[in-house]
Parts: C-alpha cells; sequence; structure tokens
C-alpha cells in the first residue's frame, strides 16, 4: 500500500470514529410560568361559572331522566300490577288473605287492612318498581347526576387552563386546595376538587361514598318512592268488602252443605258466580281508586325527589357546588351562588368555606 492510500484509509476511520463519539445535547432549560396573582382570581371566578353552568346542566339531565322513571313506572302500573290486582282470581286469593289476617287480628283495629296494605306494597315492588329499577331509578340517576356534573366540570377546568395559558400542573396545584366534600373527620370523608374530577369512576372515592350516604340518611328509611301511603285506601277498601262477602259467603256454604252433594255443587257454583259478578261490577271503581291513590301519592314523592335539595336527585349536585363556590367566593371576589340548591344545612365541617388564596 502506497502513502497515499494509507493517508486515506487513516483519515476514514478517524471519519468513522469521529461520528461515533458525540457529545450529549445541552440540556433545554424550561422556563417557569409565572402565574399572576390577577390571572388567579380570573380563574377561580371562573370555576365558579363552571360550576355554575354545570349545575344547570346537569338539572337538564336530571329532569329528563326521573321523567322517564315516572313514565315506566306508569307504564308497568297498567300493564302488570291493575290486571293482576284486579283479575278474579287474584281477588279470590285476597279474600283468603283477608280472612286469615281477620282471624288472627286478636281484636286489634284495621288489622286486616294493614297487612293487606303491606301485602299489596309488596307485589307492587315486586310487579313495577323492581323492575323499572333494572332500566333506572332514582338512586342510579342521583349518581349519574353527580358524575355528570363533574365530567363538565372536569373540561371546563382543561379550558381554563388553556384560555388563560396557565399550566395544567399549576391548576391540577391551584384545585388540591379547593374542598369539594368536607364530611370529615375522618379525613377519607374530605375530597379536594382534584381529587373528585380526578378518581374514576368517581363512586370509589371515599368521600363520595360518604356523600351519598348523608343524602339516603336525609332522605329516610324507607328512600325514594316510597308507595306504602298509596296502598292504605286501596287495601281499605278492599278489606272491607271481602269482610262484608265472608258472612253470606260461610251462609251460603252451610245451606250447600246441608242440601246434599248435588245441590250443594250447585249452590255453591251460584255463589262464585255471584261473587263474580260483584267483583266484575266493583273493578271499574277499584281501578280507578288504585290509579288515584298511587298516582298522587307518586307524584309527590316525585316531585320531592326533584326539587329537594338535600335528599333529591341533585343533592349530590347541590352540594359539591356549594363548597367549591363557597370555597372560592373570596379569592374570585364574585358572590357564593349555589346553584339553586336553598339554605342546604349539613351541619358544620373543618373544611367549609375556607377561602383559597391567590
Amino acid at each position: 500500500m502506497n502513502l497515499r492510500s494509507l493517508i486515506v484509509a487513516v483519515l476514514v476511520v478517524l471519519v468513522v470514529l469521529a461520528g461515533c463519539v458525540t457529545t450529549a445535547p445541552a440540556p433545554v432549560e424550561v422556563v417557569p410560568v409565572i402565574v399572576s396573582q390577577s390571572t388567579w382570581q380570573m380563574v377561580d371566578q371562573e370555576i365558579v361559572a363552571a360550576s355554575q353552568s354545570a349545575t344547570e346542566q346537569t338539572k337538564i339531565y336530571a329532569r329528563g331522566a326521573m321523567d322517564y322513571w315516572r313514565t315506566r313506572v306508569y307504564e308497568l302500573t297498567e300493564e302488570n300490577f291493575i290486571p293482576w290486582f284486579s283479575s278474579y282470581w287474584t281477588q279470590e286469593w285476597l279474600s283468603m288473605k283477608v280472612s286469615w289476617y281477620t282471624l288472627s287480628a286478636k281484636g286489634e283495629q284495621d288489622a286486616s287492612a294493614k297487612r293487606l296494605a303491606a301485602y299489596l306494597l309488596e307485589q307492587y315492588q315486586q310487579r313495577v318498581l323492581a323492575p323499572v329499577a333494572v332500566e333506572i331509578d332514582p338512586d342510579a340517576i342521583l349518581g349519574l347526576a353527580t358524575a355528570f356534573y363533574v365530567d363538565i366540570l372536569q373540561e371546563e377546568l382543561q379550558k381554563i387552563s388553556q384560555r388563560h395559558g396557565v399550566p395544567m400542573a399549576q391548576l391540577n396545584g391551584r384545585i388540591q386546595k379547593i374542598p369539594a366534600i368536607a364530611l370529615g373527620p375522618p379525613p377519607a370523608r374530605n375530597a379536594s376538587l382534584y381529587q373528585v374530577v380526578h378518581t374514576q369512576p368517581l363512586n370509589t372515592l371515599p368521600a363520595y361514598a360518604a356523600l351519598i350516604e348523608k343524602i339516603h340518611k336525609a332522605g329516610g328509611d324507607k328512600g325514594v318512592g316510597s308507595t306504602d301511603t298509596a296502598m292504605a285506601p286501596v287495601a281499605k277498601r278492599a278489606s272491607k268488602r271481602m269482610e262484608a262477602e265472608m258472612v253470606p259467603r260461610g251462609a251460603a256454604s252451610a245451606v250447600a252443605a246441608a242440601a246434599g252433594k248435588l245441590a250443594g255443587g250447585l249452590i255453591s257454583v251460584g255463589v262464585a258466580g255471584i261473587r263474580a259478578i260483584i267483583q266484575a261490577n266493583d273493578r271499574p271503581d277499584s281501578e280507578a281508586l288504585i290509579r288515584s291513590s298511587l298516582g298522587n301519592t307518586f307524584d309527590k314523592s316525585w316531585l320531592k325527589l326533584v326539587q329537594n335539595p338535600t335528599t333529591g336527585v341533585m343533592a349530590g349536585t347541590f352540594y359539591m357546588a356549594a363548597q367549591i363556590e363557597g370555597n372560592l367566593a373570596g379569592s374570585a371576589e364574585v358572590p357564593s351562588v349555589s346553584s339553586g340548591s336553598g339554605s342546604v344545612d349539613w351541619g358544620p365541617t373543618e373544611s367549609t368555606n375556607q377561602q383559597i388564596a391567590p
């Protein structure tokens, strides 16, 4: 190899080696974004406005869901319960139960009517409320409405971050200081706005479970959509009619027994036919009473579930909105608006009405 070839070979080797040895790029210095106090005030104000807007949208959602629930309850009442109650064989079965209730009453006033009302309520739950609950019920709507509010708020927080040029990390740090649920102690019963919007699904958050439990307790042990009072007039009317039928039915049985096998059978058939006619004649009035009694009671219960701020389907939304908006009212320099929640008294809490410093 001549000298020129040797020099070229050495140069090639040096170039290859130089390509293999690269220097690490200099680190890019990230300049922190400084958010001014006035910007934070605008952010807080927009969070309050976002909460109010989310509450109004949730009201529309919850009302629509409750309208659907009411429609399905009325439909199954007409399809399942009223035909069952009015049928001849059901009336015969109820007559037997009323007879047994009367014999075992031991002097208790209206015992048969009360026990019959309890039995009818059990049947109404089985034939109407339980099948509808497979699709939807107020308890489900309560949870869905609260989650709907939180989802809207989460979307609005992202828009606020972009609109004001506030890094999401800094905004997350901000909303970690904003109480959304304050039911402690213990601390697990408290949750910040950050925890609420970043917990999926929402019902896995202990503080949220505590909030739903509190709403249920405020609503009473009977729960939503109770229809026991609606059954009272229906059962009272039915039991009185059936008790009145017992005396002639007993006399007819005695006459049939004395008349012999053949004649007695004919008499029994005749009595059964007469009872069937009586029940058929009474059927329109009985069905009208069921519709009126159940309808009036159910509508009152439905309206309470829609409107009551502490026990209705909007209770979770109203509570969190009041917490968030109340805690931001001072820093945002806007009035605390509870978005139609009324004067909700949940008792003193550690975090309530804390103002977030800019």
